[in-house]
């Protein structure tokens, strides 16, 4: 059959009257409210009309393919377009530019017109400027913005790379909502959960699960809610979390930490345990400074020292501990006394550590230990000697003995007393299985213990004064000597007083017990404090 020239030309213009009107078309059925958008061919090298029966036709376009609608343009190699069902089918080197804001590539892509939404796969990368999503499977719904993978996908944002099995990505807020076998990966730390909440934009993490964070520093952090500041290291934790290191443990109802002061602030039932010292911290408030290894406890703290199995328990409205540098006496102190040697390590050639640890109670302080006892406003304790400095009224009780003044120093030994010293106003007390009270009273007191029991005591004063109550052979009291001198000395047995000695300007008088009268009974400041006296451990925790 043979084509007159009239009959080409009147082929041409139908094909290029097809072509126009095909570039026209809607795509998609717009929902109310929305604009209608209609596909635009751009550019192809070629173009072709398959009709497949009466109501169904194929456009087919290759070659350096651009496709428009509205404000996105899709590029590919190969696009095959359904007029009827609205559906684009592209194939290789596939980019979707969604206004100049977010560009999508992959290899493989089904774009429904009706919903706007794209099934992309193989290769599939989306990025939005400040991150980069890659996974094998994505569907991106361009009308909300949202982009959802389901078979492993991971985000890049600068050295920050997160990857799970399930993932969903809001473009609007930068968003990702992260699911199955999470890990987000960066220079400084490692993160492993269930479930994940990640802004791309702020670089933030929201913890929605039991989350693992390992830190490059060795830290390890537990939580199940949250949010951690990746950039700038501060982080917020509930759910009870946890937070460790090589030097120290924290747990709490809250914990708040900034990486990079190394500040720790715990509420809520908080424990903190310094590891190095053998030290627990438990309160309703907890700060801890990692850089200069210090912490303040407020709301009803309670320390608890650790020294060869036993344990000391210290209370206050306020507790801090921190180190400072001791100076070259100290040093010479540490060098030649084999006690202290143990707190602070010296190496071979004669230099040392230069940080001692100290602890400050502030008001309401109450000390127990099996061996001493003891309530003050405030108190000092050191590591380089192992002593509990008190004052504001202080007091200490040691079995059946009490000792006040107006400051006490309590030296101890592997957490037992071992030395006393009173300044000004001192006054120690026994009391008998009788319920009588020895008493010796002075300006000063040096007390030593054996095996963490009173043994010695010295009283100077001017005078010195003591009430005591001597006994015969047979264990009888014969009475009660009141005496004074320049210096007594007080010696005791199995936690009785059973001698006093006199030394420089006695003076004393002996009553009989039926004849002791009432106003000699009791030296200047006697008071049995036993009310103030904490007789267990428990108490401190009240």
């Amino acid at each position: 059959m043979k084509f007159t020239i009239s009959k080409i030309f009147l082929l041409f213009l139908i094909a290029v009257g097809y072509s126009a009107t095909a570039q026209q078309q809607i795509i998609g059925v717009p929902s109310s409210g929305d604009t209608i958008r209609s596909i635009r061919i751009v550019q192809g090298k070629s173009l072709r009309l398959i009709t497949i029966d009466s109501v169904t036709a194929l456009e087919t376009i290759a070659g350096d393919v651009i496709i428009k609608e509205g404000l996105t343009t899709f590029y590919c190699d190969s696009a095959t377009i359904n007029r009827r069902t609205n559906i684009v089918e592209a194939y290789g080197n596939i980019h979707i530019n969604d206004n100049d804001s977010i560009h999508t590539y992959a290899q493989s892509l089904r774009y429904v017109g009706a919903d706007r939404i794209a099934y992309l796969k193989k290769n599939v990368k989306l990025t939005d400027k400040k991150g980069t999503l890659y996974t094998d499977d994505l569907e991106y719904n361009l009308r909300t913005g949202i982009a959802t993978y389901k078979n492993g996908g991971r985000i890049v944002n600068e050295k920050t790379v997160l990857t799970s099995r399930d993932g969903v990505y809001y473009s609007d807020t930068k968003d990702v909502y992260f699911k199955n076998n999470v890990h987000l990966k960066d220079p400084d730390r490692d993160i492993w959960t269930d479930s994940l909440l990640y802004n791309v934009k702020t670089n933030i993490a929201t913890f929605i699960a039991k989350t693992r964070i390992v830190g490059k520093d060795g830290s390890v952090i537990t939580t199940k809610s949250g949010t951690y500041n990746l950039a700038t290291g501060e982080a917020l934790f509930s759910g009870r979390p946890t937070f460790s290191d090589s030097t120290k443990m924290a747990i709490a109802d809250n914990i708040a930490y900034d990486r990079n002061t190394e500040i720790l602030q715990m509420e809520g039932n908080a424990k903190f345990v310094d590891s190095i010292n053998n030290i627990t911290i438990l309160g309703g408030q907890i700060f801890a400074n990692g850089k200069i290894k210090s912490f303040l406890a407020t709301r009803k703290p309670v320390m608890i020292i650790y020294r060869d199995g036993d344990s000391t328990y210290m209370a206050a409205d306020t507790l801090f501990s921190g180190l400072r540098k001791y100076d070259s006496l100290e040093r010479k102190m540490v060098t030649l006394n084999d006690t202290l040697k143990k707190t602070i390590v010296v190496n071979t050639n004669n230099t040392a550590d230069t940080s001692i640890r100290y602890f400050i109670g502030f008001h309401h302080v109450r000390i127990y230990n099996d061996s001493l006892q003891a309530v003050s406003d405030s108190l000092h304790y050191s590591t380089i000697d192992s002593t509990f400095k008190l004052f504001g009224d202080p007091v200490v009780w040691n079995d059946n003995s009490q000792v006040t003044g107006d400051t006490l120093y309590v030296f101890t030994q592997n957490q037992k007393p071992k030395r006393l010293y009173v300044f000004n106003n001192s006054l120690i007390i026994n009391k008998t299985k009788e319920g009588m009270y020895n008493q010796i009273g002075g300006r000063t007191l040096n007390g030593y213990f054996v095996d963490g029991t009173i043994d010695y005591v010295r009283v100077k004063g001017s005078p010195a004064e003591s009430i005591f109550y001597p006994q015969d052979d047979d264990s009888a009291y014969v009475g009660m000597n009141r005496s004074s001198g320049d210096v007594i000395d007080v010696y005791f047995v199995k936690k009785e007083l059973n001698k006093v000695k006199f030394v420089n300007n006695v003076d004393g008088v002996l009553y009989p017990i039926k004849d002791i009268p009432a106003d000699k009974k009791q030296l200047k400041g006697f008071k049995w404090l036993d009310n103030r006296r904490p007789k267990t451990w428990l108490e401190l925790f009240e």
